[in-house]
């Protein structure tokens, strides 16, 4: 097993911009593998890293971007069972060893490996970073780090698939897809004729828009200010969109006779008060509020009436990548995509270089399009 050199984004700090190096990788140890990355998805989760207050939250810099991605493993560590090099893998944000506690209970998504993907630092037995530059260590996102040519991750954090999946599609299904559909379809539960809301289409909300759709919801209602994204929605299953919670209250008032949402998703970009408290009120008795977004972690976002919350027996709560199980969800996900039941390929909006990843994250934040992905560059063997 030798070093290798690698290019990659990173982040050095809050307030600065991507920054492309070169980066030493370390060969993989016991229960971890080398993957030569094809595709990464931009995702807003990384563009935090540059805008969180000093302090706010447990992140160590410098830091490899990028927690969605696909590849091809290249070299694997000692004790490595589920992946062999030449396997076609999905990176997943969060990892499932499938033997402790949470795992065994069929809650992957809170597999006790998962501690601080904000660290960067890999969970396996010889712990520590794989990264190195002028003897600096280099965490990786999600103990990922995808917006690197190559990358040493943990085998708990990856989930062969078919060759026959495009790799494109594959990097989707890692963070995006599962958190979306998840959240439809494993925390919230959403069951036949059921009528959902779902806040924020995005890269995750565009799934579940199709959750809703898959589980058989009769009114599926997706709200955002971006008409083209109200589009996308429709393409993909919703029954109505709306610009905004108001527009969404009416029209949800009159499909159910006033009976409003049996489910609210919050999927946008930035949680605050006002968002948690219209998601509440769109949903009517005993209905669920189902937070996946994520909100300026030194405030409190959550401002209710707990009366209220208890008289008309609502449940408020979270949901972490989707509430999913990964080794058995990815399957299921790349079966619906063969099968053609869930869209991905259509919802690529554009195409990036890893040094261009900077135009790429401006055009994100503009609204165009829904995902944008990386596509690393690589000799030709």
């Amino acid at each position: 097993m030798r070093t290798v050199r690698t290019e990659a984004a990173v982040i050095r700090g809050t307030g600065r911009e991507w920054e492309i190096v070169e980066l030493d990788l370390d060969p993989p140890a016991p229960r971890e593998v080398r993957v030569r990355m094809l595709v990464a998805g931009l995702c807003h989760s990384d563009e935090h890293l540059r805008h969180l207050p000093a302090g706010t939250l447990p992140v160590r810099y410098p830091m490899v971007g990028g927690h969605e991605g696909a590849g091809v493993v290249e070299e694997v560590g000692e004790g490595v069972t589920r992946v062999r090099p030449g396997d076609h893998v999905v990176c997943s944000s969060v990892p499932a060893c499938g033997t402790c506690r949470r795992c065994g209970q069929g809650r992957q998504n809170l597999c006790e490996l998962g501690g601080n993907g904000l660290d960067g630092a890999l969970y396996t037995p010889a712990g520590g970073y794989r990264f190195h530059a002028d003897g600096q260590d280099f965490g990786g996102m999600s103990y990922l780090g995808t917006f690197a040519r190559y990358a040493v991750v943990a085998e708990a954090s990856l989930v062969p698939v078919g060759p026959d999946i495009p790799f494109e599609a594959a990097a989707l299904i890692g963070c995006s897809v599962l958190t979306g559909w998840g959240t439809v379809v494993r925390a919230a539960e959403v069951r036949p004729d059921e009528t959902v809301v779902i806040y924020g289409i995005g890269g995750s909300g565009v799934h579940a828009v199709q959750g809703a759709r898959w589980a058989g919801a009769r009114h599926i209602v997706a709200v955002d200010p971006v008409a083209s994204r109200r589009d996308t929605a429709e393409e993909l299953g919703a029954t109505h969109t709306a610009a905004d919670a108001e527009q969404a209250h009416r029209i949800v008032a009159q499909l159910t006779a006033g009976r409003l949402a049996d489910h609210c998703v919050v999927l946008v970009g930035t949680v605050t008060p006002e968002v948690v408290s219209r998601a509440v009120d769109v949903i009517g008795r005993g209905g669920t509020v189902t937070l996946a977004g994520i909100g300026d972690p030194t405030e409190n976002t959550v401002q209710l009436n707990g009366t209220l919350l208890a008289l008309r027996h609502k449940r408020l709560q979270g949901a972490l990548f989707g509430g999913v199980n990964t080794l058995t969800d990815v399957p299921l996900i790349v079966d619906l995509y063969r099968r053609g039941e869930i869209q991905l390929d259509s919802l690529v909006s554009g195409r990036y270089r890893l040094a261009d990843i900077s135009e790429g994250y401006r055009r994100l934040h503009g609204g165009h399009g829904v995902r944008h992905l990386i596509v690393h560059e690589h000799d030709p063997a």
